[in-house]
């Protein structure tokens, strides 16, 4: 059969999917195993990182792709998801850079825009340069 040369020794096909172990590690079933449990514990903490920081500042989702990409390293179904996403993003990409996509955004950005300015022109017009948490009720 075809495809069934060094590619398929090694854990990996033909499109790159599989194990990227050093070759002494894949060749000892026991450290093989240990060596999956140790990057799936440390992809898994970046991830729970990533999505701790959604709500919080940082990069969430930046760290959690970084997770994914650690877990890709050694797990097919990581590195399927992280295929998708990547092809996902370089779709919207594109459409985002279609003409008539861009003059919405950027129409829909101006009116944002301009409903924050006449807010916050609003809020000083009637309190002036005070923080809200400095308003007092009477």
């Amino acid at each position: 059969m075809e495809g069934h040369g060094k590619e398929a020794d090694d854990g990996r096909d033909r499109r790159g999917l599989g194990s990227r172990a050093p070759e002494f590690v894949r060749s000892r079933r026991a450290l093989h195993l240990s060596w999956q449990v140790g990057v799936f514990v440390v992809g898994l903490a970046v991830v729970a990182a990533g999505v701790v920081m959604l709500p919080l500042p940082g990069p969430g989702w930046v760290v959690i792709f970084g997770g994914m990409a650690i877990w890709a390293t050694e797990f097919v179904w990581a590195q399927l998801v992280l295929r998708w996403t990547k092809r996902k993003v370089t779709e919207a990409a594109q459409k985002a850079l279609d003409p008539k996509v861009r003059r919405r955004n950027i129409i829909l950005t101006v009116t944002g825009l301009v409903i924050v300015a006449v807010l916050a022109g609003i809020y000083v017009w009637k309190f002036g340069l005070v923080p809200p948490w400095s308003i007092r009720h009477q």
